[in-house]
């Protein structure tokens, strides 16, 4: 029998909800207003901050640096997504032999954080800024992709690994034939989620050194004039990354919606609440045939 965790609201709980979602927005709303009107206040909305992007060489050099930001990550997301894969089926390992030194790996590039990850590459190895981007991103976000694979793997019913033996399959087989593709499909909302904040991550580039966007603008604001062009370049480049991490996240949600947990939670949500209604309509029912008179 389906049961949910709370009661579907009434139309006082409904009622509450939608004040406080009113006054919230309006309180987001004035403080947004009141962000705007500061900024304004100081100038920086005048149009003599803005008139150096009517050059298209500035949008040239941005866009060329965007296409390195986000080549990196792409790159990266590849690597991280094939790397997870690996630390999730080595992870598991029936050998211990196999199955402890995996472990401690993972941990370690989990531990460590991203931006010394990407100097310990680049100084241990004396690779470019580039591929020390590169590779920082892809060991860090392959661990943490290797762990929500492993969750993944391990909150499957036992009784699938259990058929692929019954079959004939060798142990590595089943969990690679059988149990992987099913925990990628059920984490791949994660996947996608960590892969946004790996292309966030791609920034940090700039203190290695690395001429993606972050580092391009500050160079660009610096040569023209920081003090008139700076915050000018800081919201085009935030611009950037927005509308590149939102396409991200919609991505991540529709893929939620379409995956087979997202349509059995939607379908177990339909079941209880249809559940509850017929259960309400057989007490009222109950009622009016004076079955429940004192």
């Amino acid at each position: 029998m389906t049961s949910v965790l709370y009661d579907v609201p009434g139309p006082k709980a409904r009622r509450r909800s939608l004040i406080a979602s009113i006054v919230l927005g309006i309180a987001l709303a004035a403080s947004f207003g009141w962000v705007i009107a500061t900024l304004a206040g100081e100038g920086l909305f005048d149009a003599n901050r803005w008139d150096i992007f009517q050059d298209p060489l500035v949008w040239s050099a941005l866009g060329g640096a965007l296409l390195v930001t986000l080549q990196v990550a792409a790159i990266a997301s590849v690597l991280a997504v094939i790397l997870g894969s690996v630390f999730a089926i080595l992870r598991l390992s029936a050998h211990a032999i196999v199955r402890i030194p995996v472990t401690i790996v993972l941990e370690f590039f989990r531990g460590m954080p991203v931006l010394l990850m990407m100097f310990f590459i680049l100084i241990m190895f004396a690779t470019s800024q580039y591929w020390a981007v590169v590779f920082g991103l892809t060991l860090y976000n392959g661990a943490i992709i290797g762990e929500a694979l492993r969750s993944g793997i391990v909150a499957l019913p036992r009784g699938q690994r259990e058929a692929g033996l019954a079959l004939g399959l060798t142990p590595f087989a089943a969990r690679l034939l059988i149990e992987f593709p099913q925990a990628f499909r059920a984490m791949t909302p994660i996947i996608i989620a960590q892969l946004v904040v790996l292309l966030k991550d791609s920034s940090l580039g700039y203190i290695v050194g690395l001429e993606e966007l972050v580092r391009r603008q500050r160079t660009l604001a610096e040569f023209y004039g920081f003090s008139q062009y700076g915050f000018s370049f800081f919201v085009i480049t935030l611009g950037a990354f927005l509308a590149v991490n939102l396409t991200l996240s919609w991505i991540a949600r529709r893929v939620s919606r379409r995956s087979p947990t997202g349509r059995r939670s939607r379908r177990a949500a339909r079941t209880a609440i249809g559940e509850n209604l017929d259960t309400a309509a057989y007490s009222i029912d109950r009622t009016r045939t004076g079955e429940y008179r004192g």
